[in-house]
């Protein structure tokens, strides 16, 4: 595998800089991606700054407790299609990253989290309305930053956003009676999550200039790899080490949001998994009565055991396959290696 650089900047944030630029021709590529991640976040540490010193230090939380940088980086790698890390490319990568930090805002009000990248979640340390307002903050300063590069960027930053409270909207109220809840639920992932890493990936094309044809093969591909990471995450949720996950294992199911394991076992008829799937149930509705959350760590033990979970594994891998075969327009090259490994790797990690 490709040394991780000294200090490489993606290496603690992302954990898989040696899968994605792996290989002689992909060392070059990490050098160029590595600088364009540092003028990133050095304007994001600039776009982030408000003369306001609650909206300053909210603003900040959630950036300065880390995160892994995938949008940014997907935007850098499309942009060597064209002419590379333009000015307008970096504005774009920062401004998408901003809208993926505001997201988090409210998903940890609509979720009831408690933590975040490994420190407490900012509605825990302000309240519900100040994260919101927060969220809402990050969304308006990234439609600034885009409003600067035209109506095509414009564009593509309110169809990214109208997606990604459909999703949510969608996610919150539920499937109907007639919906299959397993497709119901990957379109809430298509939307929520792949539909602003193919934002990343197109950006990275359309601000350097790069060939129109690839835009709608590097869509598809963002949807499809992004639906793999979320169901990938959905795996990790269930994880016995908060440590490694910086989440206490099933946050989501405790705060009664279905994952994709959970929606499996509903699939499941035997009576050890209808049995499971009622403790769960029984669980999450005393938790919302406000039992102690800890009662579900046994159900959820077992669901991590559960062929559901590994269903979910296997689900994930499919779907990060037919992100590598969207990009078969793309010209042989580091770019579309890297691509690939990317792809591969979301559907296979550890947090």
């Amino acid at each position: 595998m490709t040394p991780t650089a000294p200090g490489s900047h993606i290496a603690g944030k992302l954990g898989l800089t040696d899968r994605v630029f792996a290989g002689a021709r992909s060392r070059s590529l990490l050098k160029t991606v590595e600088a364009g991640l540092k003028r990133v976040d050095d304007a994001l540490e600039q776009e982030l700054r408000v003369t306001d010193a609650l909206a300053d230090a909210t603003s900040r939380y959630l950036y300065d407790a880390g995160g892994k940088r995938v949008r940014p980086m997907l935007a850098l790698l499309t942009a060597q299609l064209g002419d590379g890390a333009t000015d307008e490319v970096i504005e774009s990568a920062t401004a998408l990253e901003m809208t993926h930090l505001g997201s988090l805002y409210h998903d940890d009000v609509m979720d009831a989290a408690d933590r975040r990248r490994g420190v407490p979640s900012a509605h825990a340390v302000w309240g519900n309305s100040v994260a919101i307002l927060t969220g809402d903050l990050l969304f308006s300063r990234a439609s600034q930053i885009m409003a600067r590069h035209g109506d095509r960027a414009i564009r593509l930053q309110a169809d990214t956003f109208e997606r990604l409270v459909l999703g949510q909207m969608h996610e919150t109220v539920g499937p109907a009676e007639t919906d299959d809840r397993v497709e119901f639920y990957l379109q809430v992932l298509s939307d929520k999550t792949g539909s602003l890493i193919a934002a990343a990936a197109q950006a990275g094309v359309i601000f350097s200039n790069g060939p129109e044809e690839f835009e709608g093969a590097l869509m598809t591909f963002g949807e499809k790899a992004g639906v793999a990471f979320q169901l990938l995450d959905d795996v990790i949720d269930l994880s016995a080490d908060p440590d490694e996950t910086g989440k206490v294992p099933g946050t989501d199911l405790r705060a009664g949001v279905p994952t994709m394991p959970y929606l499996v076992l509903g699939q499941r008829t035997d009576a050890s998994s209808l049995a499971l799937r009622d403790r769960i149930d029984e669980g999450v509705a005393r938790i919302a009565d406000g039992a102690d959350p800890s009662l579900l760590d046994e159900p959820l033990a077992q669901l991590r055991e559960h062929p559901a979970t590994e269903a979910t594994l296997d689900l994930a891998h499919a779907w990060s396959q037919q992100a590598v075969d969207a990009l078969e327009p793309l010209p042989d090259g580091a770019v579309r290696e890297a691509l690939t490994r990317f792809a591969q790797a979301v559907a296979d990690r550890s947090s």
